[in-house]
């Protein structure tokens, strides 16, 4: 398989849940404004959408959208469990967890991220559009549970942690909730997430 990707962008949940099966990939990183991969192809023709993360299978296909990518890979390899079978109900709150990910956390993140300089006003109003979804998140940990779905990691926290990890990077405190900041840090500490941030050059490889 093949993972086209952007250095701390939501492939990067990708890239941690590959990790995680321990299986043998190649990676491409992409940039994304210029539309090219470091392998110098034109990324349109991969992802006509122009963004990350895109994967190509074994068999050639090519997969796009971080929910349908995700729950791919844990369906290649059911006995690592970052998945709940298909057709079960544990399966659907999965699903339901990874399009609240994609269509209302992420998704508020977007202001940010979007080129145009904000003022104070729309910066407050951005802050507490990202507050108030992570606020769902601080819900759903409530009962005492180390990932989203219970006591086990699956592919919905590998990509709650790279959106929730861009608070510190566009400046939103998060202290307000503090079971989701040991959440992030949870993640962060597992070996997969180690591994992908330092190969995309965010932190640096422990000595």
């Amino acid at each position: 398989m093949k993972l086209y990707y952007k250095p701390g962008a939501c492939s990067m949940a990708s890239h941690i849940v590959l990790n995680e099966l321990g299986v043998s990939f190649d990676l491409d990183k992409t940039d994304t404004d210029a539309r090219k991969t470091e392998a110098g192809d034109d990324f349109l023709k991969i992802s006509p959408n122009g963004y990350v993360p895109a994967l190509v299978t074994d068999d050639g296909d090519i997969i796009t959208e971080n929910p349908a990518v995700l729950q791919y890979l844990a369906d290649q390899s059911p006995v690592a469990g970052v998945a709940p079978p298909s057709g079960t109900m544990a399966r659907v709150r999965l699903q339901e967890t990874l399009n609240f990910l994609s269509s209302e956390l992420h998704t508020s993140f977007g202001p940010f991220f979007s080129g145009v300089e904000m003022d104070d006003v729309r910066r407050k109003k951005a802050e507490t559009g990202v507050n108030r979804r992570v606020a769902h998140i601080e819900r759903i940990l409530a009962d005492g549970r180390d990932y989203l779905m219970g006591d086990r990691f699956t592919v919905a926290d590998a990509y709650a942690f790279v959106v929730l990890n861009w608070a510190s990077f566009v400046g939103i405190n998060l202290d307000a909730h503090p079971k989701t900041q040991a959440f992030v840090a949870r993640v962060a500490a597992r070996p997969a997430t180690i591994k992908a941030m330092v190969t995309e050059g965010l932190m640096e490889r422990a000595a």
